[in-house]
């Protein structure tokens, strides 16, 4: 495929150049760099929808703002592949997302332009809210803040929180609220109805624009009178159109909704905007996927699309029948069984039905799943809720996402023994979308509540029966993780059989050295003892699937304390609180003394990749393990 030329696209390095042309071009390089993303994204996959969506607010943006003075605080990065472009990584973009090539989202170690993390969502309010005031105090009085937040994002507790502050603290903010109806998936809740029915009047847009522009203009707006003055026109708003208007109610100027792809028209208005005093909110409607047919007809599929010809939109999807299962498929084909033997079995996922394939039992069992949208949190408390009253919640969530639920999960169902399941997707490193989410920390997060189990299955059969056994009576609070990807099983259906809480299992028996892993790392354990026997290694090696790190097999550590000198442990996660931390704590606690390492992710955070590459350097591949094996 041949790259396009573009005409004023090639221009741009950095935003003092697009600032250089004419409001007039600006839709044409609008077009170009929806079109540099599509070529780009077909051959490096990467977040494709997100980022053609908010191309003209991404242009007009950098158009009427002194960016890297003025700060941009994305929401989420999937939507900053046209910012990264335009902010002088035009000709390193092709390495989005490699091994040390750019970023997979924005970060201020990256560039001056990438004002904060974005990896997690509705983080951006609160954000910029921090940078507004900072600005205030430090004098710099004509630095402008935007935070750019996506209706989806909006439905999560921190955005509501940073909201509930912008409205009462003094600041300029600028909150652009881009508008599409949808997360990785269709947004839900009330806030999306709300978005939905909420319409204003052009003439009263027109009015209150040029109205609040007067009283800016001459000075005639005070703090108190800008309050009163936007209490009486939500309240006459209220009166002529029967509907009440949430952000007005918050002392938050609301403009819009305007079409977020018209570029000329957001310069104007964010022209306008942009020396007004006070916190603003300016609504926009796009389309997830604009300007490219077939991720504007099937944008969750297209959020993330894999290697594409972006000329017919043809996927190149793998379609082998021998590879494995996705772990995550695994899991919904099981919840579903599952439930279909059990009534009291739910579903519950934060805006992540497909991501993690609960839309298998949503699709058959619509009445007894629950997509609670952005809000890891409230999914945490709400499956506690119903487990309260009898139900036995399957909360799903990707492991780096649940860690804003941390509080949830220790106060809300461990505290009361609740028959909670949670299955953390996307556990350990997860390649190419990096350190925002790698699932590095669940293990040693998770370990010292009360009331816990913590297990991970070595493949797919193990998953089906820990699922099977954590939904059997009185079981409390149980977690399983796995991994992104696919498994290790051709055939991943089995019986479903109960598998006694805190036992392991020995794999390889051994006499020189033990190796403990947990979960699917366990697999680069076996191959790792196959390969060192193909080449003569006279070591013996036994090998342990501890499966549970809590309650953990004491069994297998009084064997292991007993019988061998030199132990290793394997973890998909950071070794600092987990199955080695375990093990080491255990054998001090019972006077056993063998010289342990502990393999694992290390006390930094790890950068994008390809699993295998992750792996590789952080020493728990095949090679890494045999190193350690021989070195022991």
């Amino acid at each position: 495929m041949e790259k396009t030329e573009f005409t004023l696209l090639n221009k741009i390095q950095t935003p003092d150049d697009l600032r250089k042309l004419k409001v007039d071009e600006l839709p044409q390089v609008c077009d170009e760099l929806r079109r540099d993303i599509i070529e780009e994204v077909a051959v490096n996959p990467g977040h494709l929808a997100s980022s053609l969506g908010v191309a003209e607010i991404t242009v007009a943006l950098h158009y009427v703002y002194n960016t890297p003075e003025d700060r941009i605080v994305w929401d989420v990065g999937h939507q900053a592949y046209g910012h990264k472009i335009l902010t002088g990584r035009k000709d390193r973009f092709c390495t989005n997302r490699k091994l040390g090539g750019i970023k997979p989202f924005p970060s201020p170690e990256e560039s001056e332009y990438d004002t904060f993390a974005c990896g997690h969502a509705s983080n951006s309010v609160s954000a910029a809210l921090g940078m507004a005031v900072a600005a205030e105090l430090e004098g710099k009085h004509n630095r402008h803040v935007v935070a750019v937040i996506g209706d989806g994002a909006l439905s999560g507790g921190l955005a509501f929180e940073g909201l509930n502050n912008v409205s009462s603290s003094p600041n300029n903010l600028l909150i652009i609220l881009n508008d599409n109806n949808m997360s990785i998936d269709r947004s839900v809740g009330g806030m999306k109805q709300y978005l939905l029915n909420l319409s204003t009047n052009e003439t009263y847009n027109a009015i209150k624009f040029k109205t609040a522009r007067w009283f800016n203009r001459h000075g005639m707006l005070n703090d108190d009178r800008k309050k009163g003055l936007i209490r009486l026109t939500n309240a006459m708003k209220s009166a002529i159109s029967h509907q009440q208007n949430i952000f007005d109610g918050m002392n938050i100027q609301y403009f819009g909704p305007f079409d977020g792809h018209n570029v000329k028209e957001l310069v104007r208005i964010l022209s306008q905007l942009k020396n007004m005093t006070g916190p603003k909110l300016l609504h926009l409607h796009t389309k997830k996927g604009h300007g490219y047919a077939p991720a504007e007809k099937d944008v969750t599929v297209w959020h993330a699309p894999g290697k594409f010809n972006p000329d017919t939109g043809e996927r190149l999807v793998d379609n082998d029948p021998t590879k494995p299962q996705k772990y995550q498929d695994v899991f919904g084909h099981t919840l579903l069984e599952l439930a279909k033997q059990n009534p009291k079995i739910v579903g519950v996922t934060p805006a992540m039905p497909s991501g993690c394939s609960m839309n298998i039992m949503m699709k058959e069992m619509p009445e007894r799943t629950f997509d609670v949208g952005i809000a890891e949190g409230h999914a945490v408390t709400f499956s506690g809720g119903m487990a309260k009253d009898g139900l036995l919640p399957f909360c799903n969530i990707y492991s780096a996402f649940a860690q804003r639920a941390f509080d949830n999960i220790i106060h809300d169902v461990a505290l009361l023994n609740l028959n909670v399941v949670f299955c953390f997707d996307r556990s350990g490193l997860v390649g190419e979308d990096g350190a925002t989410h790698h699932g590095a920390f669940d293990l040693a997060a998770l370990r010292p509540i009360p009331n816990l189990t913590i297990s991970s299955p070595l493949d797919e059969h193990e998953l089906r029966r820990l699922m099977y056994t954590a939904q059997l009576p009185n079981k409390g609070p149980f977690v399983i993780r796995y991994p992104r990807g696919g498994g290790e099983l051709q055939d991943w259906r089995c019986p479903l059989e109960e598998i006694k809480v805190g036992t392991g299992r020995k794999l390889h028996d051994g006499d020189d050295i033990a190796v403990l892993s947990i979960g699917p790392i366990g697999n680069n354990v076996t191959r790792a003892i196959e390969q060192l026997s193909i080449i003569n290694c006279q070591l013996s090696i036994a090998h342990y699937d501890m499966r549970f790190l809590k309650p953990i097999d004491e069994s297998i550590l009084e064997e292991v304390g007993k019988k061998f000198k030199k132990v290793i442990t394997v973890e998909n996660g950071v070794r600092q609180g987990g199955l080695g931390s375990a093990v080491l704590e255990w054998m001090n606690d019972h006077g056993y003394a063998p010289k342990v390492t502990r393999l694992g992710l290390p006390d930094n955070f790890v950068e994008h990749g390809t699993v295998k590459e992750l792996q590789h350097i952080v020493g728990i591949d095949e090679e890494g393990i045999k190193k350690a094996i021989l070195e022991a």
